[in-house]
């Protein structure tokens, strides 16, 4: 009678908490300090669900990882580009929003974007724009233009991302070209740029993560930076601004997504409905210092993140920005370009 009493209670709570206990995981692919991690302990409290986390710090290691190992992510970060190619390569399934019960808080403006326009397989994360972050007590001027970090007058002392497409677009756009030209001579133009600035001795390096902790110490005056890695190092030294040059920039979102080939799609849409709470999202908007797409998590954040410029950009700064695309093929070119450049 025992053994049939405890059969009995482990099929009650099997049909009490069906996804908890039937799939009990979900394996989230993700950038690096992305993420909050009270946030994921709620999660795994509330749901029973265990988040397996794993980082990557380029679309590219991350699309390589994704490709080669079918099956083994569930949720996933990538920019927004990527979804476009995701979608052609058949890498991500359709979302079923119907599941996800707080896509009523995400700001209409970053809904059907160029890279889903359907809304089918992404919901936004965060946003943000790419510029420059710079130590005022370490420049001879206010950083208006992209034109400062190919100044030789700052040799050794500007960092830059070590992601072809932001390096690359910081010089398209100086040029006055766009981020997502396939015009060789442009393309090349934005190289030999690159190259100059390298040989004149102006990088002092080409990274990603590490950047806006080194910014924070000094050491260096200006740096390519997303906005929210330049928000986190503003919290943490007075001195540091940061600036859209006047030329433009990218504008980018960050959605999130499930892989056609995830073994727990059950619980990767859980994740994302938790992580579009309002109060979720300003947990994650607090921690990450990115923008937020979710308007109930803006509302919570109040005056503070309203009147801050670098989270909160004014439409005339975004209108100046573009949106990364899928350049498809053309890829190979960019990255030969890259080649060169790191090569020099």
């Amino acid at each position: 009678m025992k053994k049939l009493a405890f059969i009995l209670s482990i099929v009650l709570l099997v049909s009490l908490f069906p996804v908890a206990l039937a799939q009990e995981e979900v394996n989230v692919y993700n950038w690096e300090d992305y993420i909050d991690e009270q946030v994921l302990e709620m999660f795994e409290q509330e749901t029973g669900i265990k988040v397996n986390y794993i980082n990557f710090t380029t679309n590219e290691d991350m699309m390589v990882q994704l490709r080669a190992n079918p099956g083994a992510f569930d949720v996933i970060f990538p920019s927004d580009y990527c979804v476009e190619r995701m979608i052609a390569e058949n890498l991500i399934q359709p979302i079923d929003m119907s599941k996800i019960t707080n896509h009523s808080e995400i700001d209409p403006r970053l809904l059907n974007p160029d890279y889903d326009p359907t809304n089918e397989y992404s919901v936004p994360y965060m946003w943000g724009t790419v510029g420059i972050l710079y130590n005022s007590t370490m420049v001879e001027e206010d950083i208006t233009s992209w034109a400062s970090m190919f100044d030789s007058k700052y040799a050794g002392q500007v960092f830059m991302m070590d992601s072809y497409r932001d390096t690359l677009g910081a010089a398209l756009k100086y040029l006055g070209y766009s981020l997502n030209t396939r015009v060789p001579a442009e393309l090349s133009a934005a190289r030999d740029l690159l190259i100059k600035q390298k040989q004149d001795g102006i990088v002092k390096a080409y990274q990603v993560d590490e950047t806006k902790d080194k910014m924070v110490l000094g050491e260096a005056a200006m740096a390519l930076m997303w906005s929210g890695d330049a928000q986190y190092a503003i919290d943490r030294n007075a001195d540091l601004k940061f600036v859209v040059p006047s030329e433009g920039s990218n504008i980018w979102v960050d959605p999130m997504v499930i892989s056609s080939t995830a073994q727990n799609g059950e619980n990767a849409h859980t994740l994302i409905d938790f992580l579009t709470r309002p109060e979720i999202a300003k947990m994650n908007c607090d921690y990450i210092r990115y923008s937020s797409p979710n308007l109930g998590a803006i509302a919570l954040m109040g005056d503070e993140y309203m009147q801050n410029v670098v989270l909160n950009p004014s439409e005339e700064i975004t209108n100046r920005c573009e949106y990364f695309h899928d350049v498809g093929d053309f890829i190979n070119v960019y990255n030969t370009l890259w080649g060169q450049i790191k090569g020099s």
